[in-house]
């Protein structure tokens, strides 16, 4: 029996790369995606997409490697949170993903509500198949000052009530291979998957979405449907800290970008947020 994994996949680029790195080392994995009423739910529609193309990859190539995936919804949620990133919360702020006021994208909780529900789904796979399962989440280094409930210190906690309130709590274990690294790491273990399991990395990339502030761009101002693009915002976050990523390993983001006057070059992208590493730098 292969290794089990249930996964929490954001549609982000660190869950999705946490996606190749699960498959790329022989798991079978359940991939769980949350709509909590976030602003970014393009996200969503980027992990469905990004499930579908690896499982077509792996049909065509004649491996086993699909991907079971479900999106589970908690309806109603939105409401009762206080962060700018739900529906009817504040501005989304722009900046370093360093800075203090980047403490407003913070979700009351969200990653216990997460662990608490693949954690779940994992005793169950362990009990029904009479196997162990890992849990599998894309935290990382960087999101340590802002976001505590991506702490070692948070995950151990956590572990430890999900044992004491469980029987055969211990069939399940926390998977969490970039507790220690950045973006980047993370980027380039994204290289070594994509190669490893015969994905096309810009495929990959341009199927996942990283921005709080995503644009949608209709297909023309006259269309009166809802028919158009996502584009990823440059300016807020979790953007600059995707682009510095893709600076650093020299590479392209194969991401659309755009801002308040509509689409632009990668070129745009990049300098801005060179501007804002400078200028972080130069704080510090």
């Amino acid at each position: 029996m292969k290794k089990q994994a249930v996964l929490s996949l954001s549609g982000g680029m660190d869950s999705s790369t946490l996606l190749l790195h699960l498959l790329s080392n022989g798991y079978e994995v359940t991939a769980l995606s949350f709509d909590y009423g976030q602003k970014h739910k393009v996200e969503l529609e980027r992990a469905a997409d990004l499930v579908k193309y690896i499982n077509d990859i792996m049909f065509y190539t004649k491996q086993d490697n699909f991907v079971k995936y479900q999106v589970i919804k908690l309806d109603g949620l939105s409401k009762l949170l206080n962060s700018a990133l739900v529906e009817g919360g504040e501005e989304v702020p722009e900046g370093h993903y360093a800075q203090d006021n980047m403490k407003e994208t913070v979700v009351p909780n969200r990653n216990k509500i997460f662990s608490s529900l693949i954690q779940a789904v994992a005793l169950s796979i362990a009990t029904k198949k009479d196997t162990t399962c890992d849990i599998a989440m894309g935290i990382h280094a960087g999101d340590h000052s802002i976001y505590p409930d991506c702490r070692q210190e948070f995950r151990d906690i956590d572990y430890g009530a999900f044992t004491l309130g469980n029987w055969e709590a211990h069939r399940v274990s926390t998977f969490t291979p970039y507790l220690n690294t950045d973006k980047f790491g993370i980027l380039q273990d994204g290289v070594e998957c994509c190669k490893k399991l015969g994905l096309d990395f810009n495929e990959v990339y341009k199927r996942t979405n990283t921005s709080y502030k995503p644009i949608f761009i209709k297909s023309s101002w006259t269309d009166i449907t809802t028919t158009g693009t996502w584009y990823s915002d440059y300016k807020s976050a979790s953007s600059v800290e995707r682009i510095e990523a893709f600076i650093k390993l020299d590479c392209k983001d194969p991401v659309l970008y755009a801002d308040e006057t509509g689409p632009v070059k990668w070129e745009v992208a990049k300098s801005h947020v060179e501007k804002i590493l400078l200028e972080h730098a130069g704080t510090n």
